[in-house]
């Protein structure tokens, strides 16, 4: 299940000229899922291929698809084909593989494909539940040290993937404006409501689970890759102020659930498969206890996710220049498998559904410039951009760019697309 097949053969090539660009994001490699519309048209399934999206509706309608899998994936959310499991992607991505690739008889149908252009992206999934995690050791460590030097981490951190329970209602597609919040904390001069002053990004990774266990039942960490049914970027915006306030004793509240942003494409756990690394884990931390503990999840549970923000601002984009890369760093620095988020999340029997989503936590790395958020970066010094600007936390207008590419020596370099978003200014609060 978990090694490399003929889908994944790195001479194999679309017949879809844009999918064989050297440094495509979704070369026939990827096959990652999505679902789309256009002007007047229901939302349906698709899989990216180069600039273009497989319609899978017209696929199926044209008898170039059939079966189960495929059907489930044609409609207006992923979730059912979520609930079929782990072998009914890969049965969809082996099908859409031959259908795609060079000499197949579908060469050249260009009623099964859509311009990614003219395509609006939808959030794949119907999401019940979306938990975040907090995997980066180096994000943990830094802004933990700014309360307590003496023990920077959460007590538990090595231990177990410390989460929370945050809102699925404000999840949003990429491209879709974020509206600074309203909110509460206290200044030097007193208590104070209005619009957040410390608007933040946090780069995560978006893991979708796949297939359901009842209430009560665990998952246990062996078949803990069998609900993951794949992986996209995260936004999870953070209004700083407010988040510092608020937090103690109960953690993270309105200082989160302002707005969540994720790219529209799930890159499937079948696509990953050759990206697999063995888990970080450091020498300092506390011997793993047996259920967070299995062979194959220390040799292969991680993954190899090189990862970058870039800052788009008004002046910027006035004058025509590129958005300013603020953040490059890789999942391979985290210290928590997302196997290991599912197994204990569900340790004590809380039951996971189709669609439901998980964030890993700000992905930050070891070194200077993989900083995954502008608090952990204006510790060295506020941020200088083109032009002279500068910036210790977002403003409006701003423009914030995720892109993230899986790499490994020997495969072809696989894309997950863009999460973007833009700042538009606070709702004036109502008066009375």
């Amino acid at each position: 299940m978990n090694v490399p097949d003929f889908t994944h053969d790195p001479e194999r090539r679309a017949w879809v000229a844009s999918a064989n660009v050297a440094g495509c994001d979704f070369p026939i490699q990827n096959l990652p899922l999505g679902v789309f519309s256009r002007d007047g048209e229901a939302p349906r399934g698709g899989v990216a291929i180069g600039d273009q999206v497989l319609d899978l509706r017209a696929a199926l309608d044209a008898g170039l698809l059939s079966g189960a899998a495929a059907e489930a994936a044609a409609g207006p959310t992923l979730n059912p084909l979520m609930a079929m499991g782990r072998a009914a992607s890969r049965e969809l991505r082996v099908a859409v593989s031959e259908l795609l690739a060079e000499g197949s008889g579908a060469a050249g149908r260009e009623d099964i494909l859509v311009s990614m252009a003219s395509a609006r992206m939808q959030l794949p999934s119907a999401i019940a539940n979306f938990s975040d995690f907090m995997v980066s050791r180096d994000h943990s460590w830094r802004l933990g040290a700014l309360k307590n030097p003496q023990s920077p981490l959460p007590p538990a951190f090595d231990s177990l993937p410390v989460a929370y329970h945050s809102r699925a209602s404000s999840v949003r597609v990429s491209g879709e404006a974020v509206v600074r919040p309203n909110g509460q904390w206290r200044k030097k001069e007193g208590m104070h409501f209005g619009p957040t002053e410390a608007l933040d990004y946090e780069l995560e990774l978006a893991v979708w689970l796949a297939g359901e266990n009842a209430l009560g039942a665990p998952v246990p960490l062996s078949r803990a890759q069998d609900r993951l049914f794949g992986y996209g970027l995260l936004n999870d915006w953070s209004a700083r102020d407010m988040q510092m306030w608020e937090m103690p004793p109960l953690g993270p509240f309105l200082a989160k659930s302002l707005s969540t942003s994720v790219s529209p494409w799930i890159v499937t756990a079948e696509a990953m498969i050759p990206f697999a690394i063995a888990g970080r884990r450091v020498a300092e931390a506390e011997p793993l206890l047996p259920y967070l503990d299995h062979p194959e999840d220390r040799a292969r549970g991680g993954l190899s996710i090189a990862l970058e923000v870039f800052l788009l601002t008004p002046p910027m984009r006035a004058a025509g220049h590129e958005p300013a890369r603020l953040t490059a760093t890789d999942f391979a620095h985290m210290a928590w498998t997302p196997a290991q988020m599912v197994t204990h999340h569900a340790s004590n029997g809380c039951n996971l559904l189709p669609g439901d989503l998980f964030g890993s936590g700000t992905c930050s790395g070891p070194e200077a410039g993989s900083e995954a958020c502008m608090a952990e970066i204006v510790l060295r010094g506020p941020i200088q951009l083109p032009g002279g600007e500068v910036r210790r936390f977002l403003e409006d207008g701003d423009e914030v760019i995720f892109r993230g590419r899986a790499h490994a020596e020997g495969a072809v370099s696989i894309g997950f697309g863009e999460c973007r978003a833009e700042i538009l200014p606070a709702i004036p609060w109502p008066a009375e």
